[in-house]
């Protein structure tokens, strides 16, 4: 498929109609951002799946996208029969990631996928036409969601240490759904040892998750909460340290003898306590 700048002004006039900005377009259709941005800037094509999640998320048919038909009247937008909470490909990664918290990437089928969704298969592949695509887009949605998490916890920080100990806290497996979180990426993690796709992807959220930690620990330092220290390597370890013991959280089990939820939050303020805490 060849570059259109005709196709590219129909999805902005998509995005438009959308009423949202095109960061929060992007992550509707599970796509980057800076690949939208490429492709309606003219260095990068638009995909087929990627143009069948634009027309879905924004009610339109594929077809108008690419000129095949007349643009469709407000009035008269293509209505979906179902139309899940946020679109069809929200719903497809959704499910997919549940899923593969409950049995693991590889034991995961499109067949399963697609009656969690309540579709059909040909249905998932018309969004995503491999795996590859699809678990792209899961690790994707799962980082997204994992960062406005994390911007929505320390909005109300008192200062710069309670800022540093409610991230440290939102990482703590204690509840189901923070477990299920991490089981997912422990998956993910593997896949991305094997996927050079998966793993610059895997590289590209652990630069963005250090980096809020060493700017936290930065402003502390500024402050005179935390002793003088090399931030980006002090969020290193302490970002290290959070993986190692949530991963033995994880395969101690909840009910099981091992590495509890409270033992990972006490030794990692501890750690901060004697390695980053100003006396």
């Amino acid at each position: 498929m060849q570059y259109d700048p005709e196709v590219a002004d129909r999805v902005r006039k998509v995005i438009a109609d959308a009423g949202v900005t095109q960061r929060e377009f992007a992550r509707r259709i599970v796509m980057d951002p800076s690949k939208l941005s490429r492709s309606l800037g003219g260095t990068r094509r638009f995909t087929a799946a990627e143009l069948a999640r634009i027309a879905d998320t924004g009610g339109v048919d594929a077809g108008w996208l690419l000129g095949a038909v007349r643009p469709p009247e407000p009035a008269v937008r293509r209505e979906r029969a179902v139309a899940p909470e946020g679109g069809r490909p929200l719903q497809i990664v959704r499910e997919t990631v549940r899923l593969i918290a409950e049995r693991g990437f590889h034991a995961v089928r499109v067949q399963d996928i697609a009656a969690a969704c309540d579709t059909s298969t040909a249905a998932i592949h018309y969004h995503f036409p491999g795996r590859d695509d699809l678990l792209e887009a899961a690790v994707r949605w799962c980082m997204d969601e994992d960062t406005a998490r994390r911007a929505a916890r320390i909005a109300d920080a008192a200062d710069t240490a309670d800022e540093l100990r409610q991230l440290i806290e939102l990482q703590i497996p204690r509840t189901p759904q923070q477990r299920w979180q991490w089981s997912v990426w422990l998956d993910l993690w593997a896949e991305a040892a094997r996927s050079t796709a998966m793993g610059r992807l895997h590289a590209d959220y652990y630069r963005q998750w250090r980096t809020t930690v060493a700017d936290v620990i930065r402003r502390g330092i500024a402050e005179g909460v935390f002793r003088l220290a090399d931030p980006e390597a002090a969020a290193l370890r302490l970002t290290a340290l959070i993986d190692g013991l949530a991963t033995q959280v994880l395969a101690s089990g909840p009910d099981s003898p091992g590495t509890g939820p409270d033992d990972m939050h006490e030794s990692l303020i501890a750690y901060v306590d004697a390695t980053l805490t100003a006396h």
